[in-house]
């Protein structure tokens, strides 16, 4: 019998506390639920566990396995489930809050070990793969995710159906090792992180480049599609956070600090209320409809520190926010228009994508009502665009003020990554009174829609390194170009390359072609090899021969090279390129 594979790897997790209890007899148990490419567990105990460990553990699961153990469920009652759970306080604390929920209570005995939990579970460890599985980490986890708790040991493992799909996922799991945005930032001199400012990148004149092109296309872009770029303040009182409902739902994510106990600040962490304020700070009509702010603002988010992964979760960041004020009769036209937009940049970076709606979550702000009727809305507009299975649904994943639709990204590795976002809100305008005068003269509520499409530029930046392996398209390789002379007596006419590649007209984010000229005292092949290892997509070799002709050897970052190349032609080359921002060089 075959089985689902999320219920695969909570079978497993059992197994491996089963493993851990005869290993370890006076381990106390917190829980282990099933995650994406397998499961954690967590432990309570004096023992410290590392690598050393991993394999003692793979061996005690798989003699558990082979063993063929039933997983047998029981349905107890209170008092007889604290006899079980006696010596166990994680479970024992649990048991209280079901008591207090009302709810029936369900255990599964493996073998010797005994955990309280709903199941289901696969019927026998047959059904388990012996060789499906492989402990990937241990690391410190608070209980319940709380600081003030105790710190727990989490065991992490990789699990699948087979060996075969084990190893598949190991050997991207290389892969994805060796195209790691924290490695490859700064091996490229793009950025670096600092632990004396934890959480926020240094980007270096190379990095900040690649980040301004990607600014500069995202502001040209929206320009060209109706929308106003503004900016805001980064730093409001808590009275907009509170008429936003982010007080309430959003503070401890908050970088929060007082003037005196009448004023109270807040870091921004979103800009829609202050588009918001921007909307309201003139009057409006049908006729401004739709009206589309767009803003990269510098947000803050509080994050704890064990949550920060280099670009891709940081204190601080510039998200490509944009705000679109409508009437209700303008949602599916405008979402649909947003669309556009994400399939014509996730095609420019040859970035595979789907999309999730994500539903009302339980923290949610106004009447259910409301709620359902945005949800119905989003999804008549995704089977209207995808069909019926063409999409994907995040229960209780929305915003609190509104359900969305979440862009799901494939990198090159097969990966999942959340970018953009685009919420359907008809809260927040009622929260502020936000009003447009009707073709009638009436009053009315506009509809507000948040989007984003990269997310955030410096996490968009991180996914591309990996997901292009550090290879940036030559429109936003910090240098397009380096001149590599062979000899002294060809720097004079290396050097008036480089003036006339420098002086073309064209518009980037440094107003002009990037090129860099190697006259070290390298040889040549370390030259060539060091511009490679930059990721230069262009190395113009300039030697007697092209002195004689006054013609370019050009050769490319893969190693293709051309002979007896006319300067103008290969300016026009770039210039196409860069103007069409290919994505191959």
């Amino acid at each position: 019998m075959s089985y689902p594979i999320e219920l695969i790897r909570h079978s497993l997790a059992h197994v491996m506390a089963a493993a851990v209890q005869k290993l370890h007899p006076d381990v106390k148990f917190a829980g282990g639920p099933a995650i994406e490419n397998g499961f954690y567990y967590d432990f309570d105990t004096d023992y410290r566990f590392s690598e050393e460990d991993f394999e003692k553990i793979e061996k005690e699961m798989r003699e558990l396995i082979k063993s063929n153990g039933r997983f047998e469920q029981k349905i107890v009652d209170l008092d007889e489930a604290k006899k079980i759970f006696a010596d166990q306080p994680y479970k024992m604390e649990w048991l209280n809050e079901y008591d207090a929920a009302g709810e029936k209570l369900s255990i599964y005995t493996f073998r010797d070990f005994t955990d309280l939990c709903r199941g289901p579970h696969v019927e026998s460890s047959k059904d388990l793969p012996r060789d499906g599985f492989k402990i990937r980490s241990v690391a410190g986890a608070y209980w319940k995710g709380d600081s003030k708790n105790k710190m727990l040991q989490r065991i992490y493992v990789d699990a699948f159906e087979s060996k075969d799909a084990l190893d598949a996922f190991l050997k991207m799991q290389e892969e994805a090792a060796k195209r790691d945005h924290r490695k490859i930032g700064p091996a490229l001199g793009l950025f670096f992180f600092d632990e004396r400012s934890p959480g926020v990148p240094y980007y270096m004149p190379a990095g900040w480049t690649v980040y301004r092109e990607l600014y500069n296309f995202w502001s040209e872009y929206h320009e060209k599609h109706g929308y106003l770029e503004f900016r805001s303040p980064l730093m409001n009182k808590k009275e907009l956070y509170e008429t936003s409902g982010h007080w309430d739902h959003y503070k401890d994510s908050m970088f929060v600090f007082k003037e005196d106990d009448n004023n109270v600040f807040a870091l921004a962490p979103m800009s829609c209320p202050n588009s918001i304020v921007a909307y309201q700070h003139e009057p409006r009509s049908y006729h401004d409809l739709p009206w589309r702010m767009a803003d990269a603002d510098m947000l803050y988010r509080y994050e704890n520190s064990g949550a920060l992964n280099g670009l891709f979760r940081t204190y601080e960041f510039n998200q490509d926010d944009a705000h679109i004020f409508i009437s209700e009769d303008m949602i599916e036209d405008e979402y649909n228009r947003i669309i556009d937009i994400i399939q014509y940049y996730y095609k420019l970076f040859d970035m595979k994508y789907f999309i999730k709606l994500s539903t009302r979550p339980d923290d949610f702000m106004g009447d259910i009502e409301t709620w359902n009727k945005a949800e119905t809305i989003l999804k008549k507009i995704l089977v209207n665009r995808f069909g019926n299975n063409g999409f994907g649904i995040k229960e209780k994943d929305g915003a609190f003020y509104g359900p969305k639709l979440d862009i799901q990204m494939v990198d090159s590795l097969g990966r999942e990554w959340q970018t953009g976002t685009i919420q359907l809100d008809f809260q927040l305008p009622r929260n502020f009174n936000c009003v447009y005068i009707d073709k009638d003269g009436n009053k009315k509520t506009p509809i507000l829609i948040h989007r984003t499409v990269y997310g955030s530029l410096g996490r968009f930046m991180g996914l591309m390194l990996e997901h292009l392996a550090g290879k940036l398209p030559v429109w936003l390789s910090p240098v397009h170009a380096v001149i590599i002379p062979i000899s002294d007596r060809c720097k004079v006419y290396a050097d008036s390359i480089a003036e006339k590649l420098q002086n073309v007209e064209i518009k980037t984010a440094t107003a002009g072609l990037r090129i860099k000229k190697d006259y070290s005292s390298e040889s040549m092949q370390k030259k060539i090899r060091n511009a490679q290892l930059k990721q230069i997509p262009y190395m113009i070799i300039v030697g007697d021969k092209e002195l004689e002709s006054q013609t370019i050897s050009v050769r490319r970052r893969d190693g293709k090279q051309e002979f007896n190349v006319q300067l103008d032609d290969f300016i026009e080359s770039l210039k196409s390129k860069i103007k069409n921002r290919d994505l191959d060089i």
